[in-house]
């Protein structure tokens, strides 16, 4: 009997190598080659490089006609919000997640909202049809139209696909479906992307919404080969610790709606629930203002969300520590304080951390941040209802922030009364309820928060 023939394939971007290299020589990461078995060329290999979209013939842009994407309603709001209005057809969605944060949990509540007044399929390859209904008794789900196959074997469930014609899909999950075509075991590099691909065609030939559940690496990246995300339409992270109630579900890809929209959900005994006002989860409940502590404005996609930033200066050493921010931009930000503000902490711990477990990846939260920290220095609280945001430069600067006044007018509305902003974004008319102090320095900015306190 001839010996198998084996391939390196990289678990990054699935490039391929005849032999085991230390570095991919296609994305140039280390220590992701993953032997497998060569799989035999020929037709079955051929759909790779037919189109994934309908064909038509050369045309001007200008003379195409734009038409708006039509969308249906999930009935979950915070869902049609990460999604950009609803489900789209022919539409294929990738959700990502780490194990038990609620994945299933959220598509299962999504196809039974839909299932009255579309045609719905369930495909599980993790969990029998029991486990499936058991966890729809436990949520309250009558399920009464939900269409559910058990099965792994892709022609199998392309076949239920044609049989079935639904309006609406969930393959739950990637990582455990197989074509006979290919001889690697299910959840390999060559499996996944074969897959997928057959997967997403099959749903644009036919209409059909699907939604592919995919696993996650230890990293928090959605595993298997990065060409995943370009197939698809959407691509969507599950985030949130295990042990709080609390789930964001945001959006990394978008080619329908905006990107880095969230969703913010509440886990309960009968399944997630939407947050209406999550600026309440991010906020501590603090009888008395307390030092070190700073109310931020910040941007998700579209949505103004207030967080309270807590900072922690301490003797002791020169430790810098961040939860919810980046590192390096604190200790740019401490380099600017003592610089332009005359404030050290070269001998002390300074530790930051944004309630709530929201990650903050804008620069409009260095403005709150050196407050925080200059708060905690001093023991000294910062008003009540005060919040602060803006950009700070290496120079001293105060930059402004996009959509100062949504900001305003969000805060304004929940009840705090006092802001620190940059001078541009200054509101040209007075917000009734909200004093504005406009700075364009980080010294005026302390200046103007000691004649606060």
């Amino acid at each position: 009997m001839a010996k198998e023939k084996t391939i390196y394939t990289c678990s990054e971007c699935g490039a391929t190598s005849a032999k085991w290299l230390g570095r991919c020589p296609g994305c140039e990461a280390w220590n992701s080659l993953i032997e497998g078995v060569a799989e035999p060329s020929g037709g079955a290999k051929n759909h790779r490089f037919q189109s994934l979209a309908k064909a038509s013939p050369v045309a001007t842009l200008s003379e195409i006609e734009a038409v708006d994407t039509a969308r249906t309603p999930t009935g979950i709001d915070e869902l049609d919000r990460v999604l950009g209005g609803g489900i789209v057809a022919g539409g294929v969605t990738l959700i990502g997640g780490d194990p038990g944060v609620g994945k299933s949990t959220l598509l299962l509540q999504a196809l039974d909202a839909l299932s009255r007044g579309l045609k719905v399929l369930y495909v599980t390859g993790e969990e029998s049809g029991a486990q499936v209904a058991m966890r729809a008794r436990r949520l309250g789900l009558p399920g009464t139209a939900v269409r559910v196959l058990a099965e792994i074997n892709l022609e199998r469930i392309l076949a239920t696909l044609a049989a079935e014609q639904p309006a609406f899909c969930v393959i739950d999950s990637i990582q455990t479906v197989y074509t006979e075509q290919l001889t690697s075991a299910p959840g390999s590099v060559a499996q996944v992307r074969e897959c997928a691909a057959l997967l997403t065609r099959a749903a644009k030939s036919s209409g059909c919404s699907m939604v592919l559940v995919g696993h996650v690496t230890k990293e928090g990246a959605l595993a298997g080969p990065r060409v995943l995300e370009h197939i698809v339409d959407t691509v969507l992270y599950f985030e949130g610790d295990t042990h709080s109630s609390f789930r964001l579900v945001r959006a990394i890809k978008n080619r329908f709606g905006a990107v880095n929209e969230i969703g913010v959900f509440a886990m309960t005994e009968k399944g997630l629930k939407g947050v209406s006002n999550p600026s309440a989860i991010f906020l501590s409940a603090h009888t008395e203002p307390v030092p070190g502590s700073c109310v931020l404005v910040t941007l998700e996609g579209t949505r103004p969300l207030l967080v309270e930033l807590q900072a922690l200066v301490d003797s002791g050493g020169a430790r810098r520590l961040s939860v919810g921010l980046e590192r390096d931009r604190l200790a740019m930000l401490l380099a600017v304080l003592h610089r332009h503000a005359g404030v050290a902490t070269n001998d002390q711990d300074v530790f930051v951390n944004a309630v709530g477990g929201v990650r903050i990846s804008e620069p409009a939260a260095d403005l709150a941040v050196l407050l925080a920290i200059q708060s905690s220095l001093r023991g000294r609280p910062l008003p009540r209802g005060f919040l602060a945001f803006g950009e700070v430069g290496l120079a001293g600067e105060v930059r402004p922030a996009p959509r100062g006044q949504e900001r305003l007018k969000e805060a304004a509305k929940l009840g705090f009364s006092v802001a620190v902003i940059p001078k541009a974004n200054a509101p040209k008319k007075p917000i009734e309820g909200l004093t504005v102090h406009a700075v364009e320095r980080i010294e005026e900015a302390m200046d103007c928060v000691r004649s606060l306190q």
